[in-house]
């Protein structure tokens, strides 16, 4: 079983509603961190690859575990390599995700947040994300990949996502 030492998330209550933020500081140039999170190939390695013309609004991403089906990504926003904002197709209906990266004396700071729906569940959410970000973060560092067989040891963590009062 994995031992997950990495920052947990947040779910934070705000004037706009609920989200779950995830900040992590990683030694590498924003210029990196930012492929790692734009670019399709390095996206690919972590959590899956999209395809199209971004300057459209819209993509076409297939996540690891989607079984490979291409599925329409809107692009919110776009500034690199500062952030990007977009709207993921769920079973479960749409989820805005954005990451907000910024670099002070070698250190990219990136703050993930999705916003959260009346339905969505942090506590289910939450380890999902916390997975998907271990494993970007072994793509960066060359570390061990949390891997499909170590999902059962990010389960738990969703008591530290309770949702928010």
């Amino acid at each position: 079983m994995t031992t997950i030492t990495t920052p947990r998330g947040r779910v934070i209550r705000d004037d706009d509603g609920v989200r779950l933020e995830f900040v992590r500081n990683y030694p590498d140039p924003i210029e990196r961190v930012w492929a790692a999170v734009t670019d399709p190939d390095e996206l690919a390695v972590w959590y899956g690859t999209w395809r199209g013309d971004p300057a459209s609004g819209t993509v076409e991403l297939a996540s690891i575990e989607g079984g490979g089906e291409f599925k329409p990504v809107e692009i919110v926003h776009c500034d690199p390599p500062r952030r990007v904002a977009v709207v993921l197709p769920t079973p479960y209906g749409p989820w805005p995700i954005s990451v907000a990266l910024s670099e002070s004396e070698g250190i990219t700071i990136a703050v993930f947040v999705q916003r959260l729906g009346a339905s969505d569940d942090p506590t289910s959410i939450g380890p999902g994300w916390h997975y998907y970000l271990d494993r970007m973060g072994a793509t960066l560092s060359g570390g061990t990949m949390p891997e499909f067989d170590d999902w059962p040891s990010y389960e738990p963590l969703g008591a530290r996502y309770p949702p928010p009062d």
